[in-house]
């Protein structure tokens, strides 16, 4: 199959999901549907695409527009979850598995397992639109409700036909927004 009709395929799946997605609550399967299609490597974006500093930190910097991946999204358990693979073989290599909350999948959930050594639990946010997912800190769980710092959102934003991905981390410290870390990818 040529890279033409993969990418056609891809726009394809890109606007069926986009135009049937509904609010996180409303429907999860459709959410994680919607995560599904990030599966792939990804590059960092050349830094004059990149926003804040953290594409500037020692280890990232070196992967910054260079075709290495950055990022990577891959299915796993029978495609029944979405392992996200965070700068990898690197210091700051972090994961986060994104899955079904049950079979019937009534919320979309992740674990995000950080270089601050904690794993916030997320859900599937009402601010989820056909382009985005933001997925907030489960407040039902003690890490996320402490003073502790940790990342306390995750938002992932598709544009560019499915090509480019911004995915913002925010962290919370003191019980309050600390900062965003964003990183700009490339599909590879």
């Amino acid at each position: 199959m040529s890279a033409a009709t993969k990418l056609a395929m891809l726009a394809g799946i890109l606007i069926v999901v986009t135009c049937n997605i509904a609010k996180a609550e409303d429907n999860p399967r459709q959410v994680f549907e919607w995560m599904k299609q990030l599966e792939g490597h990804w590059s960092l974006s050349p830094a004059d695409q990149q926003e804040g500093g953290a594409s500037q930190h020692p280890v990232v910097s070196p992967f910054v527009g260079t075709s290495d991946n950055a990022i990577v999204f891959s299915l796993v358990g029978a495609r029944s979850a979405i392992h996200e693979d965070l700068l990898p073989g690197t210091a700051k290599q972090m994961a986060t598995m994104y899955h079904c909350g049950d079979v019937e999948c009534t919320a979309v959930e992740a674990t995000h397992y950080c270089t601050k050594q904690n794993q916030p639990e997320f859900m599937a946010s009402l601010d989820s639109t056909s382009s985005q997912i933001v997925f907030d800190c489960d407040m039902s769980t003690e890490l996320c409700q402490s003073w502790d710092d940790h990342i306390h959102r995750i938002t992932h934003e598709l544009t560019q036909g499915g090509q480019h991905l911004k995915t913002t981390y925010s962290s919370f410290m003191n019980g309050e927004h600390n900062k965003d870390t964003i990183y700009h990818f490339d599909r590879k």
